[in-house]
């Protein structure tokens, strides 16, 4: 029961995630820090307040930050699947002609 507990918890420390997940939070950084910054602009200029534009600013940085930086699950839906140790697919030598002579 405490080595599946603790199983989990390395899962979640570890910080894995696969390439479709990098790319998805790439977007999202994109995506929340843009409209982040054209909404603090907004406010700050038509309401005249730099501290409320800053506040807004940070705060969705801030956001932005608890989104994308844990590794969520959501974020490894393809690991990657690696060959197995010890050259499994190499079992079978390898012959190759090269005009007309057996090389390998």
């Amino acid at each position: 029961m405490a080595e599946q507990l603790l199983e989990q918890v390395r899962d979640v420390v570890d910080g894995q995630i696969d390439f479709e997940g990098q790319k998805l939070v790439e977007l999202i950084n994109t995506v929340a820090l843009t409209a982040v910054g054209v909404v603090a602009f907004l406010v700050g200029y038509v309401l005249q307040d730099i501290k409320l534009a800053l506040c807004i600013a940070l705060g969705g940085t801030a956001l932005t930050f608890l989104v994308a930086v844990p590794p969520w699950p959501i974020y490894n839906r393809n690991p990657v699947k690696w060959l197995p140790i010890g050259g499994g697919a190499r079992a079978q030598p390898i012959t190759l002609v090269v005009d007309e002579k057996t090389v390998g």
